[in-house]
């Protein structure tokens, strides 16, 4: 049996599309909200099964790696998370690069000999890598109404996947993956699946009109914290408006603060796009944390922790 485990952000969608639209093959879809990371601790296997696992953290799933390794089990393993020690094994082909400028799609990509890189470009713009993105994009000779289509496309697919549970989402990651899988271009999807695109954008338009009147909670020159109220709307574009003020004030670092399902805090950290750092050691510090350089999380913090927490973030980018 196939398995494909995948994160259910843009980045984790457009890689899973790349392989299957290469390798078709009836599979079983493990995934779940951005946040879900440990995806592979429900994973069961049995001798001979085929896994593939995609943008989630290496580090943090390797115990369940080993288990189903030693269960009889082959992965396939594409990633940009710090793995932490990868260990050898006869069943266990990685491909995983923590450079700040690459992402999941973009590797699978060079693995696939650029075979669908429309699907890259869009989960590229999705994880914000808006340099990689256009670099692949003009390799492919879009044009710039075309690179707009994409940037906005992985904008919303990446914003659809912000929730603390899949009932949060417009549409459940494994669902959308479906209604994306029979178009080998994203430009044929924009064509011919209206009602899902056009619910995507209208979906993504409305909750975002509503940050527009959010101050910082707390500013210097060199980082700003914002806090969001405990609605659905605020755990749904937290990424996405992270990635916002990020791509506004490069120089500045980011974290945006929303209510969590455990009476507790949520935060997502972005480094400043001029220097793509850090990140993922902040956020790595905390129990729930982790990332990549440019971009991380912690995924539960006591409401008591907060101010510890924003000394920590303005001390990391002073």
């Amino acid at each position: 049996m196939q398995i494909d485990v995948f994160n259910g952000d843009a980045d984790g969608i457009c890689a899973l599309l790349q392989l299957r639209l290469a390798q078709p093959v009836k599979s079983q879809l493990v995934t779940g909200v951005k946040r879900d990371i440990t995806l592979l601790d429900d994973v069961k296997v049995q001798q001979g099964d085929q896994v593939t696992v995609l943008d989630i953290s290496f580090k943090k799933n390797r115990p369940s790696v080993e288990r189903i390794l030693a269960e009889g089990a082959s992965i396939f393993y594409v990633d940009h998370h710090q793995p932490g020690e990868i260990p050898e094994h006869k069943n266990l082909k990685t491909i995983i690069n923590t450079d700040a400028n690459i992402c999941t799609s973009l590797l699978v990509n060079e693995y696939l000999q650029d075979k669908y890189g429309e699907w890259a470009v869009t989960a590229a713009f999705g994880d914000n890598l808006l340099d990689s993105a256009k670099k692949v994009a003009f390799s492919l000779s879009l044009s710039e109404n075309q690179i707009q289509q994409l940037k906005m496309l992985g904008t919303c697919i990446n914003y659809n996947s912000y929730g603390t549970s899949i009932g949060d989402l417009h549409f459940a990651p494994d669902l959308l993956f479906k209604e994306l899988l029979p178009y080998s271009s994203p430009f044929d999807f924009i064509a011919d699946n209206v009602e899902v695109y056009e619910k995507l954008l209208a979906d993504y338009a409305e909750d975002m009109s509503l940050v527009d009147h959010l101050t910082p909670e707390h500013e210097t020159d060199k980082a700003a914290v914002y806090l969001l109220p405990d609605e659905i709307w605020s755990r749904r574009i937290n990424g996405v408006f992270s990635n916002e003020l990020a791509n506004n004030n490069p120089d500045k670092a980011h974290a945006v603060v929303s209510f969590n399902a455990e009476n507790g805090y949520q935060i997502n950290v972005r480094a400043p796009l001029n220097n793509k750092t850090g990140a993922d050691e902040l956020c790595g510090s905390f129990p729930t944390g982790g990332g990549r350089k440019a971009a991380a999380g912690i995924n539960h913090m006591e409401i008591n922790d907060l101010p510890s927490f924003i000394s920590e973030f303005e001390a990391k980018y002073a």
